[in-house]
């Protein structure tokens, strides 16, 4: 021992009396030697310090990237050896929220490249297990594994054994009088469990603890919706037996008294609209019980009216006067309007093909006018309209108290594509739809498109060219050419027509059309044997010509996608004008969209579709001219147009011959399954009905006569998967006929590529 002591005395004695004649660096990658030499404290022809050296090995470490320095001395060479840390060539997580990269990402915060650090895996581990404890899940363990690849580098993969979620079995509310509890279900996150949680619809009662200190200001807001703005709603009290991953839960309420609204007063800092006009957007009312979010939605009500007329930065500050012994409040709106704005210029961005030209037709603002917050959301919402684009937003920069720009930034979308759909039924076997379409030719925004169906029971082509602004005006202007044969069990009907029409935009959502239609329809492979005789006029080849005049509100927010917003479609039909066919119909059409995230916190999408049509014989109306039901656009789950009234003929033969009256209707729910990657995951729900007269066994000149009105009823109900492709929006559908009936034609699989959701 005392010799090993003396030999290192000898060794530093040496050291700190050595001349540093060079300095090297090995096994370094990450640093230069230029820069790991200008971290250095001394150079060559310095004398070697030992404190030094420690210094400049504690600042290498600190740099993140060695696992290992250590310093060789040959007579003043000084080498120093470096062990870099591994790179992490992949990482993974397992066990949790596979599905979900953007959740992923947000965890792991470390990208391949990155060092291997342990204290930063380390840090990862503890955000996992935070945010499983923040959706209630206690005991969860997550365990790191590390593989070395041949490569040098790091495979980090994290396996996560996600715990058990508490369960609420009883939540109670203290002093809730007022109000019926069952209401606070419909604004918090922890609910109590019941029976049948897990089923759609019902709670399952897993606690939330990143919820928990929001409950209460929920439960306190609804409060303040019924008047009772004395309220208090303390934090919940949890008893939690971690034997059983049980929990009770109690809240303890003082509700106070209703208030009413005994004054509304309009402070405007500098006139600029008459009182009696903001009253009128008001809704709140004198002498009724308050309402905490009828008054925010007043406030923005406000806003918007004096925005309108030019004031882009109007301050609109809502307060309230209470008087606890009366029980009322006083509603105060002080408004600052500031100056009235115009807009100096619009940039558009983002737009590598579509023109210019195209999307500021769409635009209620340019330069030199005034500012209006509903053009202006009008404006983004038109866009979104014309499918054009993926994403719009207008971003409002402020120029100074009085000017302003907009700029217009959108992310174009794939709207030329091929378009490939079809499905699978016992009567019509495969059936592949082909379209090369763009709705938006070089970006001029005119519509081209070339379709082609094909099965063992139809064929249709068909070619068409619209333009929604001819020359940018208020007008448009389409033609199409069309030539089908559909193939039933005994005939098969054939059809060429052409057609032509012109629009016109009456306002921002209110749009009408006028078309013509001359089409020719015969029959081929007619067995009139197997027929009633005097059925065979119903397949007497005839001519159409019609006029059809339509008119369409659409004030949604998006072609594809949309988010909210109605769209509704009357249109009449009158055939008979110098051809065979000679009739009248109507169609009439509403969709409904609505957007529920600001009250689920996650992006679901109600939509509400319903279709009427209906047809009267004004001397002859064709089979192939009547209504027919069943498929994408009706009743899923049956074949299209294999739901129609029908007869048995003499021969016990059951012919349908098509409904002048029919009416379907579905509800969905569309919700985010991988946001990343723009899919959806639809549940749907689908009725409706068809009728229309059956012909006699008797006949009079070999014309048909009518008697019992027949009426079909059928369901069914599904999922949809959609996507948003590179391709476009890719729809495939499962459906399942809930009441189908013996001869009925049913598919479960259909799929679409390039159909609005």
């Amino acid at each position: 021992m005392i010799r090993l002591l003396i030999l290192l005395a000898i060794f530093y004695t040496q050291l700190l009396s050595t001349t540093i004649t060079s300095i090297e660096f090995k096994n370094m990658v990450h640093l230069s030697k230029s820069v790991a030499k200008q971290m250095l404290n001394f150079k060559e022809g310095d004398e070697l310090s030992q404190e030094e050296i420690d210094k400049a090995i504690k600042l290498f470490f600190k740099q993140g990237y060695f696992s290992d320095i250590w310093v060789e001395n040959y007579d003043g060479k000084i080498i120093f050896n470096f062990k870099e840390k591994p790179i992490i060539s992949k990482i993974e997580m397992k066990g949790y929220k596979e599905n979900d990269e953007e959740a992923q990402a947000a965890l792991l915060q470390i990208k391949k490249g990155a060092m291997y650090d342990e204290k930063r895996l380390e840090r990862v581990k503890k955000r996992i297990i935070d945010a499983l404890s923040q959706e209630g899940k206690i005991d969860s363990v997550v365990e790191i594994e590390t593989q070395h690849l041949d490569n040098g580098s790091v495979k980090v993969t994290f396996l996560v054994n996600e715990g058990e979620n508490i369960i609420i079995q009883q939540l109670d509310y203290s002093g809730a009088k007022g109000l019926d509890p069952e209401l606070f279900d419909d604004v918090i996150a922890n609910k109590e469990h019941q029976f049948m949680g897990w089923f759609w619809g019902r709670n399952d009662g897993k606690m939330q603890l990143a919820q928990m200190q929001y409950d209460p200001l929920r439960i306190r807001d609804l409060y303040m919706q019924y008047g009772y703005l004395d309220a208090k709603v303390d934090e919940p009290f949890v008893r939690v037996d971690f034997d059983h991953y049980t929990a009770q839960m109690s809240y303890q309420l003082i509700e106070g008294d209703v208030y009413r609204v005994n004054n509304i007063i309009l402070q405007q800092h500098t006139k600029v609209i008459k009182d009696e006009e903001l009253r009128d957007v008001v809704k709140l009312k004198v002498n009724e019980a308050f309402n905490i979010k009828t008054f925010r939605e007043d406030s923005q009500r406000i806003k918007t009216a004096i925005a309108d007329l030019g004031y882009a930065f109007v301050q609109v500050v809502p307060d309230l006067r209470k008087e606890k012994e009366k029980k009322t409040v006083e509603v105060v709106y002080s408004i600052k309007p500031g100056k009235k704005v115009r807009i100096r210029n619009v940039i558009i961005a983002g737009n590598n093909r579509t023109l210019d030209r195209i999307i500021r037709r769409e635009l209620y603002l340019g330069p030199g006018d005034m500012y209006n917050l509903t053009d202006l959301k009008d404006s983004r919402n038109a866009l979104g309209r014309t499918g054009y684009f993926e994403n719009t937003t207008i971003e409002e920069k402020r120029i100074s108290e009085d000017t302003m720009d907009l700029v217009v930034k959108v992310k174009e979308a794939p709207t030329g594509n091929i378009q490939l759909g079809g499905g699978y039924g016992s009567y019509g076997g495969l059936l592949l739809t082909v379209g090369v379409n763009d709705r938006n030719i070089f970006g001029s925004g005119i519509n081209v498109g070339v379709q082609l169906e094909k099965s063992q029971m139809t064929q249709n082509y068909s070619f068409n060219i619209s333009n929604p602004r001819l020359n940018d005006s208020d007008f448009s202007g389409n033609f199409s050419i069309h030539s089908s044969s559909y193939q039933y069990n005994d005939y098969t009907v054939n059809s060429q027509g052409i057609s032509v029409g012109t629009g016109h935009r009456f306002t921002r959502h209110i749009t009408g059309y006028l078309g013509y239609t001359y089409a020719d329809t015969g029959y081929q492979d007619y067995a009139s044997s197997v027929f009633d005789s005097y059925y065979s006029v119903f397949f007497e080849s005839y001519a159409k010509s019609s006029i059809t005049l339509s008119a369409t509100f659409d004030n949604t927010d998006d072609y594809y996608l949309p988010r909210e917003g109605f769209v509704a479609t009357q249109s009449f039909e009158r055939s008979g004008i110098g051809a065979d066919a000679n009739y009248f119909k109507s169609r009439t059409t509403f969709n409904a969209y609505r957007g529920l995230k600001e009250y689920l916190g996650f992006d679901l999408i109600a939509r509400y579709k319903a279709r009427y049509n209906y047809a009267q014989d004004k001397g002859y109306l064709p089979l192939a001219e009547r209504f027919y039901m069943g498929g994408m656009r009706s009743v899923r789950g049956y074949q299209s147009y294999s739901l129609a009234p029908s007869y048995i003929d003499e021969n016990g033969q059951r012919r349908r011959i098509g409904g002048t009256q029919t009416f379907s209707n579905n509800v969905e729910l569309s919700f985010p399954l991988l946001p990343k990657a723009k899919m959806r995951i639809a549940t749907f729900y689908d009725w409706g009905w068809i009728k229309g007269r059956v012909p006699n066994h008797v006949a009079y000149n070999n014309i048909p006569t009518y008697s019992n009105e027949q009426y079909i009823q059928r369901s069914s109900y599904g999922l949809s998967l959609e996507w948003f492709s590179p391709m476009g929006p890719i729809q495939l559908i499962y459906a399942d006929a809930l009441d189908a009936q013996d001869g009925d034609k049913t598919t479960h699989f259909e799929f679409t590529i390039g159909q609005r959701f």
